[in-house]
């Protein structure tokens, strides 16, 4: 249980949270976030069961959502949560090179994505 909560990411968790892959103009832009968000889902589902995935995007008057500029991704159970944080963590997509983490499951469950 010690090597689960000292390993990066934090404590294992259905949840995967990734950061430094999508930027507020592809969120804005309908087509642009329909083709990120088939690409996540499509590169999630590679490590395992995916229930969900989320991409917040700003609000249409511009003003910024919780989360703003996350991916998250839910799957059925850790190890393919473990799988997907190992496989995307430090990858490059858009340039950029992406950091997965785990995420708390009751605050996915509840929205709350800014945490």
């Amino acid at each position: 249980m010690l090597k689960m909560i000292l390993q990066p990411g934090g404590l294992p968790t259905k949840v995967v949270c990734l950061t430094n892959c999508v930027n507020l103009d592809e969120l804005r832009d309908d087509e642009e976030f329909e083709d990120i968000f088939e690409d996540m889902r499509q590169e999630g589902e590679r490590f395992g069961s995916l229930l969900s995935v989320v991409i917040p995007r700003p609000h249409p008057n511009g003003e910024p959502s919780p989360g703003l500029g996350k991916v998250f991704l839910e799957y059925a159970d850790i190890e393919s949560s473990s799988k997907a944080r190992a496989g995307m963590n430090g990858r490059k997509f858009g340039g950029k090179e992406v950091v997965a983490t785990f995420y708390p499951e009751n605050k996915y469950a509840e929205a709350q994505y800014d945490g």
